[in-house]
């Protein structure tokens, strides 16, 4: 897509729109995958896409799908290195033309604020959370999320934390959910050997009921709460995969105590790289999110149900928007280990064709309503609607982008 954008200097040309995201690194998780994925529909559509990051692994996605990286320290939080940045973003705003600048993450977002001002380009922010307002500081620090022209919220659960806490009006803020990619997260897609891999690799005995927690290993992941559960649980024929890389030094060293402490050592494995979630999701019984603390979103949740895996999810945050409690899921509270327990239970007791009947509702519930398509077509609606506000809508966010897989 081309169209008219204004250079600046009171004469017009015909361009393609260049959108720069920024984000701290591109080394794993939720928000480095939606970046990811929305560079790469803008790609496809006709756009100029730019990140820039401190870069990671997958920065190699990016150049696949045809989109550069600028890196840059955006990770830091050093006072002077982020004036560095903010110096840095208004040159790259200028060389490269771009017209809007999107900040997914507070500390880059500060720096990528004040570029976009200094320039004049639109701004645009993603709320990935409810961030932590322990003091007026941390307060304050949080607030650049709120400053964006259009302000998107991963859930509902966020965007009114958004509207509350920081001031952000409804001609202002967007509610966008996370999207999955069905075509990745396809259970007919995934052919036997690799789960048997998986199963070889991670040692699962024959048999045996998987369950299975995805995440970083961080404290509030819920897996210490895992842990009683199973020991609650009282079944000495279930494998369970903690399956995440370590994000706090030592963590994994308490995990392990835990699992020690309630005699689950034949019972556990502790798994800080795959490389092949649809199978591993293929390969669990039931999945687990036992956050303690409640997630904006939980990608997890509905990368599992997407696979057509029953799920377990703790009963707050965005969850309570992902699971349908009692069709394809269960919903439990938070740091109650018993009611987990219980949950796991009614799980691994499902007969075959009600396995199957969940994992259809399952499916059938994330395709309606959080797919990459429509995720990505719905931000740039947004980015649309900041460029070319007299225009008609050339696409309704009911016709999804095609992404090149």
């Amino acid at each position: 897509m081309a169209r008219k954008i204004s250079s600046g200097n009171s004469r017009q040309e015909t361009r393609p729109p260049a959108v720069l995201q920024v984000i701290p690194s591109l080394v794993s998780g939720g928000v480095e995958r939606g970046t990811i994925e929305v560079a790469a529909a803008l790609a496809a559509a006709g756009w100029t896409a730019y990140v820039a990051s401190a870069g990671g692994p997958m920065e190699r996605e990016l150049v696949r799908a045809g989109v550069e990286h600028i890196k840059l320290p955006l990770a830091s939080k050093n006072p002077l290195v982020m004036r560095r940045n903010t110096r840095a973003l208004i040159d790259i705003i200028r060389r490269c033309r771009i017209d809007i600048v999107h900040a997914r993450s507070r500390a880059p977002a500060w720096s990528a604020w004040k570029a976009a001002k200094k320039t004049r380009r639109r701004f645009v922010t993603t709320f990935h959370n409810a961030y932590d307002e322990s003091g007026p500081f941390k307060h304050w620090y949080n607030s650049v999320m709120g400053r964006g022209e259009r302000v998107i919220a991963i859930s509902d659960f966020v965007a009114t934390y958004a509207a509350s806490r920081y001031g952000v009006g409804p001609d202002r803020l967007r509610t966008i959910p996370r999207g999955v990619d069905l075509n990745l997260f396809d259970p007919n897609g995934v052919k036997g050997d690799r789960v048997a891999d998986l199963a070889a690799q991670w040692r699962v005995p024959d048999g045996a009921p998987v369950v299975m927690l995805p995440g970083r290993l961080t404290r509030w992941k819920g897996g210490l709460e895992l842990i009683d559960a199973i020991a609650k649980l009282g079944r000495d024929d279930v494998c369970c995969l903690l399956v995440g890389a370590e994000q706090r030094h030592g963590f994994r060293k308490q995990l392990e105590a835990a699992i020690e402490k309630h005699g689950l050592g034949c019972r556990f494995r502790i798994v800080e790289d795959c490389r092949d979630m649809p199978a591993a999701y293929v390969l669990a019984d039931v999945v687990v999110s036992a956050s303690t603390d409640p997630e904006g979103f939980g990608r997890t949740i509905i990368e599992a149900q997407a696979m057509g895996r029953p799920v377990i999810a703790t009963d707050h945050g965005g969850a309570r928007e992902t699971v349908v409690a009692g069709s394809t899921g269960w919903l439990v509270p938070p740091s109650d280990s018993g009611a987990l327990a219980a949950a796991i239970g009614e799980a691994l007791k499902l007969d075959p064709a009600e396995r199957i009947a969940v994992g259809r509702r399952a499916r059938a519930h994330i395709a309606a309503g959080f797919t990459r398509e429509a995720m990505c077509a719905r931000t740039i609606d947004i980015y649309e609607e900041l460029l070319f506000p007299e225009a008609q809508p050339l696409r309704s966010t009911a016709e999804p982008l095609a992404i090149p897989a």
